[in-house]
Protein backbone atom coordinates (compact mmCIF):
# COMPACT_ATOMS: atom_id res chain seq x y z
CA UNK A 1 0.00 0.00 0.00
CA UNK A 2 1.60 3.23 -0.62
CA UNK A 3 1.52 5.99 1.69
CA UNK A 4 1.28 10.15 1.36
CA UNK A 5 2.34 12.66 4.34
CA UNK A 6 -0.06 14.98 6.45
CA UNK A 7 1.25 17.65 3.70
CA UNK A 8 0.43 15.89 0.71
CA UNK A 9 -3.27 14.67 2.41
CA UNK A 10 -3.87 18.47 3.38
CA UNK A 11 -2.64 20.10 0.07
CA UNK A 12 -4.89 17.10 -2.38
CA UNK A 13 -8.03 18.40 -0.23
CA UNK A 14 -7.49 22.03 0.33
CA UNK A 15 -7.18 21.38 4.08
CA UNK A 16 -4.96 23.17 6.50
CA UNK A 17 -2.22 20.69 7.75
CA UNK A 18 -3.68 20.86 11.81
CA UNK A 19 -6.49 19.77 10.49
CA UNK A 20 -5.25 16.97 8.77
CA UNK A 21 -3.58 15.90 11.57
CA UNK A 22 -6.21 16.25 13.78
CA UNK A 23 -8.09 13.89 11.31
CA UNK A 24 -5.43 11.20 12.16
CA UNK A 25 -5.36 11.63 15.46
CA UNK A 26 -8.87 11.41 16.22
CA UNK A 27 -8.93 8.10 14.31
CA UNK A 28 -10.97 9.14 11.29
CA UNK A 29 -8.33 8.51 8.73
CA UNK A 30 -8.59 4.77 8.79
CA UNK A 31 -5.24 2.85 8.38
CA UNK A 32 -2.88 6.07 8.75
CA UNK A 33 -0.31 5.95 11.66
CA UNK A 34 2.25 7.26 13.38
CA UNK A 35 6.09 7.03 12.42
CA UNK A 36 7.83 8.70 15.17
CA UNK A 37 5.96 12.33 14.75
CA UNK A 38 5.06 11.90 11.44
CA UNK A 39 2.12 10.57 10.19
CA UNK A 40 1.46 7.80 7.38
CA UNK A 41 -1.88 8.22 5.16
CA UNK A 42 -2.84 5.27 2.60
CA UNK A 43 -2.92 7.35 -0.83
CA UNK A 44 -6.21 6.61 -1.63
CA UNK A 45 -7.74 8.14 1.45
CA UNK A 46 -10.86 10.50 0.78
CA UNK A 47 -11.35 13.02 2.79
CA UNK A 48 -13.35 12.00 6.06
CA UNK A 49 -17.57 12.54 6.17
CA UNK A 50 -18.36 15.33 8.74
CA UNK A 51 -20.00 14.42 12.21
CA UNK A 52 -23.82 13.60 11.59
CA UNK A 53 -26.15 15.91 12.38
CA UNK A 54 -28.96 15.58 14.01
CA UNK A 55 -31.67 17.61 15.99
CA UNK A 56 -30.67 16.65 19.74
CA UNK A 57 -33.26 14.55 21.17
CA UNK A 58 -34.48 16.23 24.92
CA UNK A 59 -32.63 12.84 25.80
CA UNK A 60 -29.15 13.30 24.56
CA UNK A 61 -29.77 17.09 25.70
CA UNK A 62 -30.19 16.10 29.46
CA UNK A 63 -27.53 14.06 29.20
CA UNK A 64 -25.05 15.95 27.83
CA UNK A 65 -26.02 19.30 30.55
CA UNK A 66 -26.35 16.77 33.22
CA UNK A 67 -22.69 15.66 32.17
CA UNK A 68 -21.58 18.54 32.31
CA UNK A 69 -22.63 20.06 35.28
CA UNK A 70 -22.22 16.63 37.17
CA UNK A 71 -25.52 16.51 38.19
CA UNK A 72 -26.64 14.11 40.46
CA UNK A 73 -29.52 11.88 40.77
CA UNK A 74 -30.87 12.57 37.18
CA UNK A 75 -31.00 10.51 34.23
CA UNK A 76 -26.88 11.14 33.31
CA UNK A 77 -26.32 9.73 36.97
CA UNK A 78 -29.01 6.51 36.58
CA UNK A 79 -27.59 5.98 33.14
CA UNK A 80 -24.01 5.70 34.35
CA UNK A 81 -24.73 3.23 37.53
CA UNK A 82 -27.05 0.98 35.24
CA UNK A 83 -25.21 0.84 31.89
CA UNK A 84 -22.15 -0.09 33.79
CA UNK A 85 -23.81 -2.57 36.40
CA UNK A 86 -25.47 -4.28 33.66
CA UNK A 87 -23.33 -4.34 31.03
CA UNK A 88 -20.29 -5.49 33.27
CA UNK A 89 -22.54 -8.05 35.15
CA UNK A 90 -23.40 -9.71 32.01
CA UNK A 91 -19.98 -10.01 31.37
CA UNK A 92 -18.96 -11.64 35.04
CA UNK A 93 -17.85 -8.92 37.20
CA UNK A 94 -19.45 -9.73 40.67
CA UNK A 95 -19.76 -6.17 42.26
CA UNK A 96 -23.13 -5.27 43.26
CA UNK A 97 -25.34 -2.43 42.32
CA UNK A 98 -25.14 -0.93 45.06
CA UNK A 99 -21.37 -1.13 44.81
CA UNK A 100 -21.21 0.15 41.41
CA UNK A 101 -23.13 3.38 42.16
CA UNK A 102 -20.85 3.86 45.51
CA UNK A 103 -18.05 3.62 43.14
CA UNK A 104 -19.63 5.98 41.01
CA UNK A 105 -20.77 8.52 43.63
CA UNK A 106 -17.55 8.49 45.88
CA UNK A 107 -14.82 7.21 43.33
CA UNK A 108 -14.03 4.97 46.13
CA UNK A 109 -15.05 1.55 46.67
CA UNK A 110 -16.87 0.27 50.18
CA UNK A 111 -15.77 -2.06 53.01
CA UNK A 112 -17.12 -5.57 52.16
CA UNK A 113 -16.62 -9.09 53.59
CA UNK A 114 -16.26 -10.64 50.29
CA UNK A 115 -12.77 -10.52 47.89
CA UNK A 116 -13.50 -8.64 44.87
CA UNK A 117 -11.45 -8.46 42.07
CA UNK A 118 -9.38 -5.55 41.20
CA UNK A 119 -10.31 -5.74 37.60
CA UNK A 120 -13.59 -5.45 38.35
CA UNK A 121 -13.19 -2.35 40.15
CA UNK A 122 -11.08 -0.85 36.99
CA UNK A 123 -13.41 -1.62 34.37
CA UNK A 124 -16.65 -0.04 36.39
CA UNK A 125 -14.73 3.05 36.65
CA UNK A 126 -13.24 2.99 33.15
CA UNK A 127 -16.90 2.03 32.33
CA UNK A 128 -18.03 5.55 33.46
CA UNK A 129 -15.40 6.85 31.41
CA UNK A 130 -16.79 5.09 28.37
CA UNK A 131 -20.93 6.76 28.55
CA UNK A 132 -18.82 10.17 28.86
CA UNK A 133 -16.74 9.45 25.84
CA UNK A 134 -19.52 7.88 23.86
CA UNK A 135 -21.76 11.09 24.86
CA UNK A 136 -19.53 14.22 23.94
CA UNK A 137 -19.20 11.92 20.49
CA UNK A 138 -22.98 11.30 20.25
CA UNK A 139 -23.34 12.42 16.74
CA UNK A 140 -19.97 11.80 15.23
CA UNK A 141 -20.14 9.09 12.66
CA UNK A 142 -18.31 5.77 13.65
CA UNK A 143 -14.81 4.49 12.55
CA UNK A 144 -12.56 1.67 13.10
CA UNK A 145 -10.59 4.59 15.78
CA UNK A 146 -13.36 5.47 17.44
CA UNK A 147 -13.99 1.76 18.54
CA UNK A 148 -10.43 1.45 19.34
CA UNK A 149 -9.87 4.31 21.32
CA UNK A 150 -13.74 3.16 23.40
CA UNK A 151 -11.70 -0.19 24.16
CA UNK A 152 -8.54 1.30 25.09
CA UNK A 153 -11.00 3.96 27.87
CA UNK A 154 -12.18 0.16 28.88
CA UNK A 155 -9.29 -1.69 29.41
CA UNK A 156 -6.47 0.68 30.37
CA UNK A 157 -5.20 -0.13 33.99
CA UNK A 158 -6.06 -3.43 33.89
CA UNK A 159 -4.38 -6.47 34.12
CA UNK A 160 -5.08 -7.23 30.95
CA UNK A 161 -3.29 -4.41 29.71
CA UNK A 162 -0.45 -6.23 31.20
CA UNK A 163 0.12 -8.95 28.66
CA UNK A 164 2.03 -8.77 25.84
CA UNK A 165 -0.39 -10.83 23.74
CA UNK A 166 -3.46 -8.65 24.62
CA UNK A 167 -3.74 -5.57 22.24
CA UNK A 168 -5.16 -2.71 24.59
CA UNK A 169 -7.16 -0.35 21.85
CA UNK A 170 -6.18 -2.43 18.54
CA UNK A 171 -7.61 -5.86 17.17
CA UNK A 172 -6.72 -9.09 18.89
CA UNK A 173 -3.69 -10.97 18.30
CA UNK A 174 -5.03 -14.35 19.22
CA UNK A 175 -8.34 -16.40 17.89
CA UNK A 176 -11.18 -16.64 20.38
CA UNK A 177 -14.84 -17.46 20.36
CA UNK A 178 -17.58 -16.31 21.89
CA UNK A 179 -20.64 -19.04 23.28
CA UNK A 180 -18.41 -22.04 21.95
CA UNK A 181 -19.18 -20.29 18.15
CA UNK A 182 -15.90 -18.98 16.29
CA UNK A 183 -15.34 -15.65 15.45
CA UNK A 184 -13.38 -13.92 12.72
CA UNK A 185 -9.71 -14.93 12.58
CA UNK A 186 -7.29 -11.71 13.55
CA UNK A 187 -5.65 -11.77 10.23
CA UNK A 188 -9.46 -10.82 8.83
CA UNK A 189 -10.63 -8.21 11.74
CA UNK A 190 -9.83 -5.22 9.69
CA UNK A 191 -11.48 -5.92 6.58
CA UNK A 192 -14.49 -7.80 8.18
CA UNK A 193 -14.74 -4.36 10.31
CA UNK A 194 -13.92 -2.13 7.76
CA UNK A 195 -16.58 -3.62 5.25
CA UNK A 196 -19.02 -4.00 8.33
CA UNK A 197 -19.04 0.15 8.99
CA UNK A 198 -18.90 0.87 4.97
CA UNK A 199 -22.33 -0.71 4.51
CA UNK A 200 -23.72 0.89 8.19
CA UNK A 201 -22.38 4.17 7.55
CA UNK A 202 -24.13 4.28 4.25
CA UNK A 203 -27.28 3.95 5.37
CA UNK A 204 -29.12 7.03 5.86
CA UNK A 205 -32.31 6.82 7.96
CA UNK A 206 -31.23 4.40 10.72
CA UNK A 207 -33.46 2.11 12.45
CA UNK A 208 -33.59 0.22 15.57
CA UNK A 209 -33.50 -3.27 13.38
CA UNK A 210 -30.35 -1.37 11.62
CA UNK A 211 -28.25 -0.65 14.77
CA UNK A 212 -29.19 -3.82 16.19
CA UNK A 213 -28.27 -6.09 12.74
CA UNK A 214 -24.56 -4.14 13.04
CA UNK A 215 -24.47 -5.53 16.75
CA UNK A 216 -25.12 -8.98 16.25
CA UNK A 217 -22.31 -8.79 13.11
CA UNK A 218 -19.97 -7.09 15.81
CA UNK A 219 -20.32 -9.33 18.25
CA UNK A 220 -19.78 -12.17 15.56
CA UNK A 221 -16.27 -10.52 14.46
CA UNK A 222 -15.10 -10.23 18.14
CA UNK A 223 -13.06 -7.63 16.92
CA UNK A 224 -11.34 -7.20 20.27
CA UNK A 225 -9.44 -10.14 22.71
CA UNK A 226 -12.06 -9.38 25.39
CA UNK A 227 -14.51 -6.40 26.34
CA UNK A 228 -16.63 -6.99 23.16
CA UNK A 229 -20.09 -7.16 24.80
CA UNK A 230 -19.33 -3.89 26.91
CA UNK A 231 -17.88 -2.22 23.63
CA UNK A 232 -20.94 -3.61 21.93
CA UNK A 233 -23.55 -2.22 24.06
CA UNK A 234 -22.29 1.38 24.16
CA UNK A 235 -22.07 1.75 20.59
CA UNK A 236 -25.69 0.59 20.25
CA UNK A 237 -26.78 3.34 23.49
CA UNK A 238 -24.50 5.73 21.11
CA UNK A 239 -26.30 5.15 17.47
CA UNK A 240 -29.43 5.46 19.30
CA UNK A 241 -28.88 8.71 20.71
CA UNK A 242 -27.31 9.62 17.26
CA UNK A 243 -30.64 8.53 15.33
CA UNK A 244 -33.06 9.69 17.87
CA UNK A 245 -34.15 6.41 18.85
CA UNK A 246 -35.00 5.69 22.28
CA UNK A 247 -32.10 3.60 23.65
CA UNK A 248 -31.86 0.80 26.25
CA UNK A 249 -29.93 -1.04 28.51
CA UNK A 250 -29.84 -4.75 28.50
CA UNK A 251 -30.71 -5.61 32.10
CA UNK A 252 -28.87 -9.07 33.38
CA UNK A 253 -32.46 -10.61 33.91
CA UNK A 254 -32.53 -10.05 29.82
CA UNK A 255 -29.08 -11.81 29.46
CA UNK A 256 -29.94 -15.60 28.42
CA UNK A 257 -32.79 -13.81 26.20
CA UNK A 258 -29.93 -11.79 24.75
CA UNK A 259 -27.55 -14.27 23.69
CA UNK A 260 -30.19 -16.43 22.12
CA UNK A 261 -31.26 -13.62 19.69
CA UNK A 262 -27.65 -12.97 18.91
CA UNK A 263 -27.07 -16.59 18.07
CA UNK A 264 -30.39 -16.66 16.26
CA UNK A 265 -30.50 -13.48 14.49
CA UNK A 266 -29.46 -15.11 11.45
CA UNK A 267 -32.23 -16.81 11.05
CA UNK A 268 -35.31 -15.17 13.19
CA UNK A 269 -34.33 -11.60 14.05
CA UNK A 270 -37.31 -11.80 16.61
CA UNK A 271 -35.73 -12.75 19.34
CA UNK A 272 -33.13 -10.31 19.27
CA UNK A 273 -35.66 -7.87 18.34
CA UNK A 274 -38.40 -8.89 20.73
CA UNK A 275 -35.46 -8.61 23.95
CA UNK A 276 -34.96 -5.09 22.97
CA UNK A 277 -37.57 -3.70 22.67
CA UNK A 278 -38.49 -5.18 26.36
CA UNK A 279 -35.19 -3.52 27.26
CA UNK A 280 -36.10 -0.42 25.59
CA UNK A 281 -39.86 0.03 26.83
CA UNK A 282 -37.99 -0.04 30.75
CA UNK A 283 -36.04 2.40 29.51
CA UNK A 284 -39.10 4.45 28.13
CA UNK A 285 -40.83 3.91 32.01
CA UNK A 286 -37.33 5.72 33.34
CA UNK A 287 -38.03 8.19 30.96
CA UNK A 288 -41.10 8.74 31.97
CA UNK A 289 -40.07 9.32 36.10
CA UNK A 290 -37.86 11.70 34.68
CA UNK A 291 -40.38 13.64 32.36
CA UNK A 292 -38.06 13.75 29.40
CA UNK A 293 -39.98 13.51 26.61
CA UNK A 294 -39.20 10.44 23.81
Amino acid sequence: MEYISVKQFAEKFNISERTARNYCANGKIDGAYLVGKSWNIPAGTTLPGRAKRVKKTPLLTALQDQQASKMRGGIYHRVQIDLTYNSNHIEGSRLTHDQTRYIFETNTIGITEESIKIDDIIETANHFRCIDFILSQANTRLTEGFIKQLHSILKSNTTDADKSWFAVGDYKRLPNEVGGMETTAPADVHTSMKNLLLEYNSIKNLTLEDIIDFHQQFESIHPFQDGNGRIGRLIMFKECLAAGIVPFIITDELKMYYYRGLREWPRIKGYLLDTCLTAQDNFKALLNYFQIKW
